[in-house]
């Protein structure tokens, strides 16, 4: 099949989460598997140019893009995706994407990923490329299925069998601002099949029209797939989501095991498998020295890498923590960026456990894969969680997952069960302090308890959850759909 797949990011060019992984992992099997991909993304100043040999395509040199009295002049560029033979199509635009931030509070940001999606559909038609999927994802292009139906409806050389498909990687990011940007959208002369009400109340909300004109609509897991059709995850879209009812689909994220397994890792300092856990030993002294830490004898680590955002569930924490670190039940390895609040309290608990906690906000990839192979427990008490890629990581890392039954986290980790010898890990329900300590109080008490935390180890390590078998699920409803 041909494929147009539109993102905001595709990693490693430029990510800020899984949408950034996910771009660059479903393009790339999907490669792998013999059909023509083309992906787009903008071409953000921060894009190191040394690092990737970009080329020019002289064809998609000064592709106008105009929106009324707003003109923008864009060109095409491409670059190999690492570890990939397929390429990835960069839209030029210096005026609006020459920042150093891959997002902005500016007030062009609607136009900076308008721009992105026009320019992706003009330069197909440059190349004569006629798309049976357009791949969008998040609010940045949900736009386009209704650029696609309208503005570009008399191209059906190109266009006439394209279908579209919307990613909704997080649906509490919408794209919302107000109904005086309409001219720029190119969609004046059709506002009449913009939402009506919401055009009365001044507002656009971009990920709402993608709901309701993409031709599918899928979401990270099938379990984020049923809540957001409720009124508690929906953020205001539910009863859109629930009239789209048969469009909506789950598909849990994979994995690229290349980047993220322990046998292949080029990046941790030693290497291991499911059969010699060697290997992860040394490197939980290696994540102690690095944090410069003292080796605790009976004193479990626990990894955290995350954005540090209320979605994320660290509203929970701070009684928590201070209590099971004040017992030395733990060491605390974090690394991660956000809300003010949060960062505060882990170096309020660097302060005052000097032998246990180390915190990092500045992102290094390096630290990230050697917390998942060195840590013992790895914790995700999110409040909600679409997928989720680094309880999957630790896992395939013998890094047990602590977590909130919800979203992916809900389809990926289960609860041992000593009966059985079932589960990859430990999975509390409700959302609230009490459950976190009993969870890390069960974590605790597993630790020493070597032979059940060997064999939950075990059962993760060998879980499956490779891009190869979840790439089938896009190719079938792809044909569904063509």
């Amino acid at each position: 099949m041909q494929v147009l797949f539109l993102s905001s990011e595709v990693a490693p060019f430029a990510k800020t989460g899984g949408l950034g992984d996910v771009s660059a992992a479903l393009p790339k099997a999907l490669h792998e598997r013999g059909h023509d991909v083309r992906v787009f993304m903008p071409l953000y100043e921060r894009i190191d140019h040394r690092k990737y040999q970009f080329r020019v395509i002289e064809s998609l040199r000064h592709l106008k893009v105009m929106f009324g009295p707003k003109s923008y002049d864009t060109s095409i560029v491409a670059a190999r995706l690492p570890g990939s033979s397929m390429e990835v199509f960069f839209v030029q635009c210096p005026q609006l994407y020459g920042r150093h931030a891959i997002y902005s509070n500016d007030g062009d940001e609607h136009l900076r990923f308008l721009v992105l999606g026009y320019a992706a559909l003009e330069a197909a038609q440059r190349m004569r490329f006629a798309p049976d999927i357009i791949h969008c994802n998040d609010w940045q292009t949900a736009m386009v299925p209704l650029i696609l139906k309208t503005r570009f409806a008399w191209d059906g050389a190109v266009f006439g069998k394209s279908r579209t498909v919307l990613t909704i990687h997080n649906l509490n990011y919408q794209g919302q601002f107000p109904a005086s940007v309409l001219p720029d959208t190119g969609l004046l002369r059709s506002a009449h099949l913009l939402h009506q009400d919401q055009l009365k109340e001044g507002r656009i909300n971009f990920l709402l029209h993608g709901i309701l004109y993409a031709n599918a609509i899928t979401t990270v897991s099938p379990t984020y797939a049923k809540e957001i059709r409720t009124g508690e995850f929906g953020a205001g879209l539910d009863g859109f989501l629930r009239s789209r009812e048969g469009a909506v689909f789950g598909i849990l994220n994979g994995v690229d095991y290349d980047e993220w397994s322990p046998q292949a890792d080029q990046i941790i300092p030693f290497r291991y498998d499911v059969d010699d856990l060697a290997g992860k030993e040394r490197n939980r002294a290696a994540l102690l020295a690095r944090g410069r830490l003292p080796n605790l004898p009976g004193v479990p680590i626990l990894g955290i890498v995350s954005r540090l955002t209320s979605q994320k569930g660290f509203d929970l924490l701070p009684d928590v923590l201070f209590k099971v670190l004040r017992e030395r039940k733990f060491q605390l390895v974090v690394q991660g960026s956000g809300e003010h609040r949060f960062s505060r309290m882990f170096h309020q608990l660097r302060d005052q456990f000097p032998a246990q906690v180390r915190f990092q906000t500045q992102f290094d990839n390096a630290l990230a894969h050697l917390i998942q192979a060195g840590a013992d427990f790895f914790l995700m008490p999110s409040h909600y969680e679409p997928c989720g890629l680094t309880q999957l990581y630790a896992m395939k890392y013998g890094t047990i997952p602590i977590v909130r039954k919800t979203g992916g986290l809900s389809d990926t980790v289960s609860l041992y069960q000593p009966s059985t010898g079932q589960g990859t890990g430990i999975v509390f329900e409700n959302y609230d302090a009490q459950a976190v300590h009993w969870a890390l109080n069960a974590a605790s008490d597993l630790y020493r308890d070597r032979a059940t935390m060997r064999r939950i180890q075990r059962n993760g390590m060998t879980q499956n959850f490779s891009w190869s078998l979840q790439v089938q699920k896009y190719e079938q409803l792809y044909s569904r759909l063509a």
